[in-house]
């Protein structure tokens, strides 16, 4: 075993596919008996809603059409196994040759983990329903409001920002909110 590591790695599939190659990758794990290296198999979806003749429609939408999430231990055998599963044209962010694949950075996993509600990490905040708080990215990147309500469990918080001088909620990620000592 050259890593002992769990780690997140991004798997390209033909698009359209990523659930076909879920379930191929699904069955090679439990047919080969590498379960000890291949764990969570993701692809990262969030609901959508629409209205379709004046009903309201939810439907999945893949946030990265071709991609598949994999956290595994990168042994030579479970990379073998992966990128020989039917479906699958390589692993983002190996430069070929032979080469391993770099791992997902923690917080890039953290922030698609907790857009799609599977987030495992918990943020501590030091603010609380009506501190004031200053929007750190994003559109409303540098706008102060004020916390109306706080999810703990979707990590988010509603923010009062005044936009185009009327006082508009906003819902933003606890990790993209900092204190404001008044």
């Amino acid at each position: 075993m050259t890593e002992s590591k769990k780690e997140w790695y991004v798997v390209n599939t033909y698009a359209g596919h990523e659930y076909r190659v879920k379930e191929n990758l699904q069955r090679r794990v439990d047919t080969m008996g590498i379960s000890d290296y291949l764990f969570r198999i993701l692809v990262a979806e969030e609901p959508e809603i629409e209205y379709k003749n004046g009903k309201k429609i939810e439907k999945m939408h893949n946030l990265f059409p071709g991609y598949l999430f994999v956290e595994m231990i990168m042994t030579d055998e479970a990379w073998y196994i992966v990128r020989n599963t039917p479906g699958v044209t390589g692993f983002i962010g190996s430069s070929g040759g032979g080469a391993k694949p770099f791992p997902v950075s923690p917080e890039e996993i953290d922030a698609i983990l907790r857009r799609i509600g599977m987030s495992d990490r918990k943020v501590s905040v030091n603010f609380g329903v009506g501190d004031r708080v200053k929007i750190l990215t994003g559109p409303f990147s540098g706008i102060e409001g004020t916390i109306d309500a706080m999810n703990d469990d979707a990590q988010t918080a509603t923010v009062l920002c005044i936009l185009f001088g009327r006082e508009t909620p906003t819902e933003i990620a606890y990790n993209d909110l900092e204190k404001v000592e008044l």
